[in-house]
């Protein structure tokens, strides 16, 4: 990872934009006695009306953004994973919701391929709360499917009741987590939450941990021997939102794909700093505190919380895999064959493309697929390669 010291520094306009939302998380750290925990300067940092990351009107997604998400990549992505929608509409209802649905490339792709295999849904739904997000999907499925347009809706929050398939590509990441640490060297045993003070600047601040976030670390500290210092987060946002499903969905499926392990890999000792990771630009650092609201802020998700959290909701965990083989079990060998290249550097790059979705030095260890549902008794096939839900 990059020193953020070394990073492009933004234009004038992107700079005041970031001023203005570190003088509001300075606000917000006085009127809380000087100090709040680090998962609501994420949130802040992200999603503040106007000035954070998700909320502003910075460019994220693309070449021309600050990452490449799989759909960027290739439609090929898509096209895979409509393989994988068909047969949850199919054992549900024909409907779609994907939420946060970025650059609307996976929306539009997945449509034309949906019609393509003639299941087209009877609404494709975006929950989105980035009014500048939902104007480029907009522009980018007129763009890519405009006959299909006419399908898809936005919504201001989740449904309170939905059947058929629930989509989210990269959302768990995103959303804020707590930061703890067990331990130190004269404090063995006790566990802090480590928050957000200001001295002339943003600075780490450890607090003894409390109430719910501190029930949780002691889960962890109960079963994993961790070293002293030891520093992760906990992602109850993450299980909440996963949990909410379980209300919602009445038949069909909820298909998570994001970067994550398992909660013993979670919490390897090896892992001793966490997982935060920063997106500036296509670099990646740790610098949490720089420039707020012009870079992304994200934490790999646990993926046995979230199973545990949908399972204690009332879903039954339908599968867990690596991207790769979901990826593969769904057909995307079969996907790119059928692909149309004439061009010899065309089908090069769709190649290439390929690999780095499935490939274990990309995207196909680092990324997990984990199915969530009610009422589907039939095994998914994106999970038939390998099913790793043991491991959980």
């Amino acid at each position: 990872m990059e020193n953020s010291s070394l990073l492009p520094p933004p234009d004038a306009d992107a700079q005041r934009a970031s001023a203005a939302l570190a003088s509001r998380i300075r606000d917000a750290i006085a009127d809380a006695d000087g100090w709040i925990g680090f998962e609501r300067f994420m949130e802040m940092s992200l999603y503040t009306p106007g000035l954070g990351y998700y909320a502003g009107g910075a460019h994220k997604f693309g070449e021309a953004g600050d990452f490449v998400t799989a759909p960027e990549l290739t439609p090929i992505f898509a096209q895979t994973i409509a393989a994988q929608a068909q047969q949850i509409l199919d054992l549900s209802a024909p409907r779609i919701i994907e939420i946060g649905a970025g650059s609307g490339r996976l929306a539009a792709d997945l449509l034309l391929e949906l019609e393509r295999r003639g299941s087209l849904p009877d609404s494709y739904l975006i929950l989105d709360l980035s009014g500048e997000l939902r104007e480029r999907q907009r522009t980018t499925i007129a763009e890519r499917a405009p006959r299909l347009l006419a399908r898809v809706a936005w919504l201001d929050r989740l449904p309170e009741r939905f059947s058929g398939l629930a989509l989210a590509n990269e959302l768990l990441d995103a959303l804020p987590v707590h930061l703890l640490r067990w331990g130190g060297e004269e404090t063995l045993g006790a566990i802090f939450e480590r928050g957000v003070a200001w001295r002339d600047g943003f600075v780490w601040q450890d607090r003894p941990a409390r109430g719910r976030v501190l029930e949780h670390a002691r889960r962890v500290a109960d079963e994993y021997r961790l070293p002293v210092g030891h520093v992760s987060e906990i992602g109850l946002a993450a299980s909440d939102w996963t949990a909410t499903w379980g209300g919602i969905l009445t038949r069909g499926a909820l298909l998570l794909i994001d970067y994550g392990f398992p909660r013993h890999e979670f919490y390897h000792p090896q892992r001793s700093s966490g997982t935060l990771m920063c997106h500036y630009r296509h670099r990646a650092h740790d610098d949490v505190f720089f420039l707020p609201g012009l870079q992304d802020i994200t934490a790999h998700v646990d993926f046995t919380a979230i199973a545990e959290s949908g399972c204690d909701a009332g879903l039954e965990l339908l599968g867990y895999t690596t991207q790769a083989a979901f990826l593969l079990g769904s057909g995307i060998s079969e996907i790119l064959a059928r692909t149309p290249c004439a061009d010899p550097r065309c089908r090069a790059s769709q190649a290439q493309a390929v690999r780095e979705l499935v490939s274990p030095a990309a995207m196909g260890e680092s990324f997990k697929v984990m199915a969530l549902g009610k009422g589907i008794a039939t095994a998914l096939d994106g999970f038939s390669v390998a099913d790793r839900s043991v491991s959980l």
